[in-house]
């Protein structure tokens, strides 16, 4: 009996530790930038309200999906900000939401939309944040 809860708790603990610690989500924007510049990464901005239903199903669904996480975990400085609690760049809309801006180290946005989105659909979304950057880097040279 003993060993059966411990393991229990185990699996529950397991399963938090990776539903739960999967994204690093930052809440200061500035330096998000400065920590992606240092990673050389790009930078997702999750802009919510706390009452936003679909950005709740957004983080239920495509937000758990394990592809999604390993590639925002990857290849972007994530951040999370609600209009409620944070403080938001003025150059982001806040309504309606949930809204997404990929942006590059600098601030630039490569990419922008609003609404939940599925896995396939999101995972578009991050190749054109790519796209778009890779575009911007060779108009630059």
């Amino acid at each position: 009996m003993e060993l059966t809860v411990k393991y229990i708790i185990s699996i529950i603990l397991l399963t938090s530790t990776l539903f739960g610690a999967e994204l690093d989500w930052s809440h200061d924007y500035k330096q998000g930038l400065v920590d992606a510049k240092r990673e050389h990464k790009l930078v997702y901005v999750f802009i919510t309200s706390d009452a936003c239903k679909w950005c709740r199903k957004f983080e239920r669904t495509t937000l758990q999906d394990r592809s999604i996480l390993k590639r925002l975990h990857s290849e972007f400085i994530t951040i999370h900000l609600s209009r409620n609690r944070d403080e938001i760049p003025a150059e982001f809309k806040t309504s309606p939401v949930p809204r997404h801006y990929f942006t590059d180290s600098d601030g630039n946005v490569l990419y922008n939309t609003l609404g939940h989105r599925g896995i396939e659909c999101f995972d578009s979304f991050m190749d054109n944040a790519h796209e778009r950057f890779t575009i911007n880097k060779q108009n630059k040279e």
